[in-house]
C-alpha cells in the first residue's frame, strides 16, 4: 500500500534529492574555495582547492541538472579521494570506520553522487529541457 503511494512521487524526490544534495556540496566547494565560515582556505591551485572547486562548479551543475552523470560522476570520484586520502587513511584500525574518521559525508557523498551519474538528470532539470524532455543520460 505504501508504495503504491510513494510510487508516483519517484521522478519528483529523485529531483528534489538531486537538487538540494548538489546545493549542500556546491556549498562546501563555496566554504573552502571563498574561505566562508571558516577560518582556513586552501592555496589557490592545492588539491584541497581543486577539490573545492570541483565541489563548487559541479555541486551547481548536479542542481542545475547541467551535464549531470559527468558532474556527478566526476564528484563521486573526488569524494571517494577525499574519504580515502583525508578520513580513512588505509589505516587498519578504529579511524577505518567512518563514525571515527569523520568521513560518514564523504562516503555518502560518493555513492549518492555514482547513484546519480548512473540514473541522470530527470525531471527539472537543464538536461532534460536540452533533450526536448527525454530523459537520458548527459
Amino acid at each position: 500500500m505504501l508504495s503504491r503511494i510513494l510510487s508516483p512521487l519517484t521522478e519528483p524526490v529523485y529531483a528534489a534529492l538531486r537538487i538540494i544534495v548538489g546545493l549542500l556540496f556546491a556549498f562546501h566547494g563555496f566554504q573552502k574555495v571563498l574561505g566562508v565560515l571558516s577560518d582556513f582556505q586552501p592555496e589557490v591551485g592545492s588539491q584541497l582547492w581543486i577539490g573545492g572547486m570541483i565541489e563548487l562548479v559541479c555541486g551547481l551543475m548536479i542542481a542545475a541538472g547541467l551535464f549531470t552523470s559527468w558532474a556527478a560522476f566526476l564528484s563521486s570520484g573526488t569524494m571517494a579521494v577525499a574519504y580515502s586520502q583525508f578520513h580513512w587513511k588505509f589505516a587498519f584500525d578504529s579511524s577505518f570506520f567512518p563514525a571515527i574518521n569523520k568521513g560518514e559525508a564523504a562516503a555518502i557523498y560518493a555513492f549518492v553522487f555514482l547513484f546519480i551519474a548512473c540514473k541522470g538528470a530527470g525531471i527539472a532539470s537543464v538536461d532534460r529541457m536540452r533533450s526536448g524532455g527525454v530523459d537520458q543520460a548527459s
